[in-house]
């Protein structure tokens, strides 16, 4: 079902209720906070989720963000794609990343941030670049986080229309003056041609670089959490083994936040906010 143009505001209300999470990732958050103490942020209680590095190939670059910010100006952004922005596999919309990315926006930007859900579960690039332009037109939003390749790669897409479509959609945003981040295709154990699934991976990343757009790397994150542990990629998954699960979408919402605050981004022009040892 189509949840194109969620809300999210109140979807992030309730975010972080444990209950919702399952045992497992209920007792790691337990143990991590008995560590770490209960006045650190959410993401220090996931050790999963804090040792993972840095996943954007290149800085993110917010300055039109940081001076709305500074004027006290309201700040949309769009996040689009298929099943994974949609929120499949998530306990509630409150527990898809955009609702959650939101609500980590809100915390460390202090202003406010609306995150638009525009996800269409099953959707390949041919029918997403389509609602793209079509959203820019009508919301023209800040920033277009854009997660994009799963089901290209998944139902072996043509990789040059897919690049096309790619830069097409990319070149649509900046033709507006709004800045643009890729979320490149998810990792899963059960992919059956890994050699033609990671080309589609490569492509998200060559086309990126190629637009000077950044991509974070959910294909490098997902795949370093099985290499890490087969148990640690379970508990971020749903129970198909496919779609993240709340965990995941909420280790993915704030590296995301992370990589959307570095030095280079809008904490340069907005000296309040304070950049953490942990986000050097």
């Amino acid at each position: 079902m189509e949840k194109e143009g969620l809300d999210c505001s109140q979807a992030g209300a309730d975010r972080k209720s444990w209950s919702r999470v399952g045992p497992v990732w209920a007792a790691s958050a337990l143990a991590s906070i008995l560590l770490v103490g209960v006045t650190g942020p959410a993401r220090a209680q996931d050790t999963a989720c804090l040792a993972s590095k840095p996943v954007f190939s290149s800085p993110v670059r917010l300055e039109g963000i940081g001076s709305k910010l500074r004027r006290q100006e309201p700040v949309r952004i769009l996040a689009i794609g298929s099943s994974s922005t949609e929120g499949i596999g998530a306990s509630s919309p409150a527990y898809s990343y955009p609702a959650q990315l939101q609500a980590d926006l809100m915390q460390s930007w202090k202003g406010n941030i609306a995150v638009d859900n525009a996800g269409k579960g099953g959707e390949t690039i041919s029918e997403t670049v389509g609602r793209l332009e079509a959203a820019l037109r009508e919301r023209r939003p800040d920033l277009v986080i854009w997660q994009v390749g799963t089901n290209d790669a998944v139902k072996g897409g043509d990789e040059a229309r897919f690049s096309s479509l790619l830069r097409q959609g990319i070149d649509a945003a900046q033709a507006l003056g709004v800045e643009v981040v890729l979320v490149d295709q998810q990792y899963y154990p059960a992919i059956k041609d890994l050699d033609h699934y990671e080309r589609f991976v490569g492509l998200v990343g060559a086309t990126g670089a190629a637009e000077h757009v950044p991509v974070f790397s959910r294909y490098k994150l997902m795949k370093a959490w099985g290499e890490r542990s087969p148990d640690v990629l379970s508990t971020m998954l749903s129970s198909d083994g496919f779609h993240m699960g709340d965990r995941g979408y909420d280790c993915l919402a704030q590296l995301i936040a992370d990589g959307l605050h570095y030095p280079t981004a809008v904490s340069e022009v907005m000296p309040n906010v304070t950049v953490t040892a942990a986000q050097r």
